[in-house]
């Protein structure tokens, strides 16, 4: 594409991108004021629960749609759902309304996250991907630090309502810029669609989103049982399925490739390993430095914006350079390092420490945080863009949605056997432990601290897994070519 018309393309799909993550983050600070004047505070969670499934189960189906139809149909559909799907969330009036339009709203979400990086690779070549999908992936750091202040001041200030409607404005001017912006992509045919495998795939996910729910709640971890079970059974349909079928929902038979696997297995890491404890950082240093609410939010904040800079400071060397291996090399060996540092701080620590160990951590996320997914696209047939992109997202958004209900479990239960009786467990605040007495204080930020160590440590050996499967990949560098061809397996991204 010419320079110029790339750079519009580009800003467009920032725009998109920057909307989807922003209808995520905003939400988040008003869940409690949107549940409270609804009548229905014991279903707050299925207005996260119901976006994030209905996106998740999304990803592989339209990544195979884009294949066939073309990336920018399934592009701007998805930004008119989800346009409409905004202003019926702002006008529900009870939950089951409410659940429903943002069931909808996580379903176009998918075609908002995915399609802008199918449309980049196949407008860029394997050269220029890493710098531009960067830029877009930009969007999902940059939704963490803004959209909780934004979402806290349209509630305090104007309505929950709003916090949907605002989607409007900003997403019909998107969806002008993307008309003029996104070109006609063609698609590879109509192929038989997966119906066996996209149905045990929804139905392994609703099945494993119900599990990893009730397991943290003391009154349904019983019956946690039974739908672990189903979600196992319709996984192993599932793949059975994707190996017997002419048309997979997602082509298994490309993890042959070193890259391609290797690469996915990195994307799982960052889900695993950085995304699912960072909703539980301000409690812990709430608790274990006994910090207010707002000052805990430094950490996170600190970390997120490692990633931001990280990110970006990767895709622009790689696409100057074309070798990325590296990159995957130290940032997961990064991660580690920062975590297993995590597990061993003592608490009573100035803040800026522990603030500059998740930088570090958010540092070495970024380094391949969206290298990854430029270098899988590079390895795979162009054909198969979509679905593999879609794979790399798939593993990423499962594992931080697992690995947050893990942790979450693992932290309640802990902490509930670990307080004196004096204390409840079901009633412990940040609060009421900072009116307590100091030895109170103390005995609570020990326990935090015993807690949170060994979740750290077990992160850090996520990342370390991640380390052995950087360093699987092969050596190679990313083409100049704007046509994919097929390359060895040792060097499969070589020009």
């Amino acid at each position: 594409m010419p320079p110029l018309r790339l750079r519009l393309l580009i800003a467009s799909l920032l725009t998109v991108a920057i909307l989807g993550a922003l209808d995520h983050t905003i939400v988040s600070t008003s869940l409690a004021t949107v549940a409270g004047e609804l009548g229905a505070l014991g279903h707050m969670g299925w207005i996260v629960v119901g976006y994030t499934l209905a996106s998740t189960i999304l990803l592989p189906i339209l990544g195979k749609v884009g294949d066939a139809v073309g990336p920018r149909s399934v592009f701007l559909v998805s930004l008119v759902l989800f346009l409409i799907a905004s202003l019926a969330c702002g006008f529900a009036q009870d939950m089951t309304q409410l659940v429903a339009a943002r069931v909808v709203q996580g379903m176009s979400s998918a075609g908002l996250h995915l399609m802008p990086q199918t449309i980049v690779a196949r407008v860029t070549t394997p050269r220029q991907r890493p710098r531009y999908l960067a830029v877009i992936g930009a969007a999902f750091p940059i939704a963490i630090l803004v959209g909780p202040v934004i979402g806290g001041l349209i509630t305090d200030y104007w309505s929950w309502s709003w916090i949907f409607w605002i989607n409007i404005p900003f997403g019909a001017a998107a969806l002008i810029l993307a008309l003029v912006a996104v070109p006609k992509l063609p698609g590879f045919g109509r192929r038989p669609f997966d119906v066996a495998g996209s149905l045990t795939f929804a139905t392994a996910m609703v099945a494993l989103v119900l599990a990893v729910t009730w397991i943290g709640d003391p009154a349904t971890a019983r019956s946690s049982v039974i739908p672990f079970i189903v979600a196992a059974v319709a996984f192993a349909g599932f793949f059975v399925i994707q190996l017997r079928v002419a048309e997979p929902l997602i082509p298994l038979r490309l993890f042959a490739n070193r890259t391609i696997a290797a690469g996915t297995a990195l994307s799982a890491i960052i889900g695993v390993g950085l995304f699912s404890i960072t909703a539980y950082l301000p409690t812990y240093f709430q608790m274990a430095y006994r910090t207010s609410a707002t000052v805990s939010g430094l950490v996170p904040i600190a970390t997120v914006f490692g990633m931001l800079v990280s990110n970006l400071a990767t895709g622009w060397l790689v696409s100057r350079t074309g070798h990325y291996r590296v990159y995957c090399i130290v940032g997961p060996a990064l991660g580690a390092a920062g975590l297993f540092t995590m597990s061993l701080l003592p608490v009573g620590l100035p803040l800026w420490v522990p603030m500059a160990v998740m930088a570090v951590v958010g540092i070495g996320t970024g380094a391949f945080m969206s290298l990854v997914i430029a270098v899988v696209q590079s390895a795979a047939p162009r054909r198969d863009t979509g679905s593999m992109t879609a794979a790399v997202n798939l593993v990423r958004q499962v594992g931080a949605t697992v690995a947050t209900a893990i942790i979450g479990g693992v932290v309640g239960v802990g902490v509930a056997a670990l307080l004196p009786s004096s204390l409840d467990p079901a009633a412990l605040t940040p609060q009421l432990v900072h009116a307590a007495s100091t030895a109170v204080q103390s005995e609570v930020a020990a326990i935090y601290r015993d807690v949170f160590a060994p979740v750290f440590a077990a992160l850090g050996v996520a990342y370390t897994v991640g380390l052995i499967a950087a360093i699987l990949l092969p050596p190679g560098r990313l083409s100049d070519e704007s046509e994919q061809t097929p390359a060895p397996s040792a060097e499969p991204l070589t020009a």
